[in-house]
């Protein structure tokens, strides 16, 4: 333990909730809380969606798939909670055309992020851990994201879709308008059409660790192996002001179930208030205009490229609910290590070498030109989409994990030379 470092913890979080409650109105600092809340559960975890390819591919280890195929039903099932007996227009569903946009945009998401180690969510925690590699990526990112912006609005093979269901006519396909005579709405079939096919994708992943297992290829991955061969703490046996009771409420690392309820939990409060669910990487493009404003480029030139109103460019920054969380992400992350002890002795002062710096460029163009192509990141594309019953999630996903090895594989090839 180091003192010093986990009262800074604890002064970093009281600072954050008191100039929060000040200078934020209730529904921006809702916003605020959830933000901190999803970085804190990402980092205390271990979590992240770009390690569900990579840790597949570099270790062997397909717990993190798994876990996120457990997470996207559990909150599937939480947001029926929000969507029964409710017309789905009054709230803000990610049903997203399914397009060519959608497979393009995903291989190259997928293939920026094993570049990166990170994706949209991950390079807001990864500031915890490092400066100049996430600095860079999410530089490169939100370039990417603004080149993006007038693609995104303007190309037919981004905004139409293919195929579409009568209630997003046009639009996407909603799983429960597949089922016109289930007696709950659809709902229950969308549940089980999302369940099964969440667990034949873990059936999969299974299949994959398995084999890497017997071919003596299984590597693992440190974080998990931490948490699998950790005792259980019982609070019990020690006072409450005592070093063993700090570590198990503020150090020992969750088990990956713990961080995915928890972050199912703060999804379904979203949903619930703001009825919208996450998203990311929309904010990094205009803070790639903001920087552009900033350095003397009119903001008109800037928001006709963009084809964006003037407002999202020059509006306060607190304004923005997405900003905030996207802050409060990397706030919570920050908070989580200092609690733990790890924030000073995890920064990582590797230089970056011109090879990985052309790497990290090629990464964030990558990813933020792949969420516009897709409507979306791992959280927009995939995650959110999921949880609101749209079909083009489940296509992402498979588009993503291609994307992904491709990259690995490249990625291997570059490091080796």
């Amino acid at each position: 333990m180091n003192p010093k470092e986990n009262l800074s913890g604890f002064a970093l979080l009281a600072a954050v909730l008191l100039l929060g409650n000040a200078l934020l109105d209730s529904a921006i600092f809702f916003r605020l809380l959830v933000g901190l809340g999803l970085g804190y559960a990402l980092t205390r975890a271990a979590l992240g969606f770009a390690g569900s390819v990579n840790r597949a591919y570099r270790a062997g280890s397909t717990r993190l798939m798994r876990g996120l195929m457990l997470m996207f039903t559990a909150t599937a099932v939480a947001s029926t909670a929000f969507l029964y007996n409710q017309n789905p227009h009054d709230l803000n569903l990610w049903v997203n055309p399914i397009n060519l946009g959608l497979v393009v945009g995903a291989l190259m998401f997928g293939f920026g992020m094993s570049f990166a180690g990170c994706c949209a969510s991950g390079v807001l925690t990864y500031f915890s851990s490092n400066l100049a590699r996430p600095a860079l990526i999410l530089f490169c990112f939100g370039m990417g994201v603004f080149l993006g912006f007038p693609l995104q609005s303007q190309e037919s093979w981004i905004t139409d879709t293919l195929i579409s269901t009568p209630t997003y006519a046009d639009k996407g396909v909603y799983l429960p308008d597949l089922f016109p005579s289930d007696p709950l709405g659809g709902y229950f079939g969308a549940i089980v059409i999302t369940a099964a096919l969440a667990g034949f994708v873990s059936w999969l992943a299974h299949r994959y660790e398995h084999h890497r297992r017997r071919d003596n290829t299984y590597i693992g991955v440190d974080s998990e192996h931490q948490v699998l061969n950790s005792k259980p703490s019982n609070l019990g046996e020690h006072p409450f002001f005592s070093r063993h009771t700090y570590e198990a409420l503020f150090v020992s690392r969750w088990s990956m179930t713990t961080g995915i309820a928890m972050i199912v939990v703060l999804f379904t409060l979203l949903m619930g208030v703001t009825g919208s669910g996450w998203g990311a990487s929309t904010p990094f493009g205009l803070w790639f205009g903001r920087l552009l404003i900033l350095i003397g480029i009119d903001p008109a030139a800037v928001a006709a490229f963009a084809d964006r109103p003037i407002q999202a460019f020059t509006m306060p920054f607190l304004s923005h609910p997405v900003n905030v969380q996207n802050m409060g992400i990397m706030l919570g992350s920050v908070v989580a290590l200092l609690l733990a002890g790890r924030f000073f002795s995890g920064l990582s002062r590797m230089r970056l070498t011109a090879r990985e710096a052309g790497m990290l460029v090629i990464a964030g163009l990558a990813m933020g030109l792949g969420t516009r192509f897709a409507n979306g990141c791992n959280v927009g594309a995939l995650f959110t989409p999921i949880a609101n019953f749209s079909l083009s999630g489940w296509i992402f996903l498979v588009f993503m994990i291609a994307g992904g090895v491709i990259g690995n594989m490249l990625g291997r090839r570059i490091q080796a030379a």
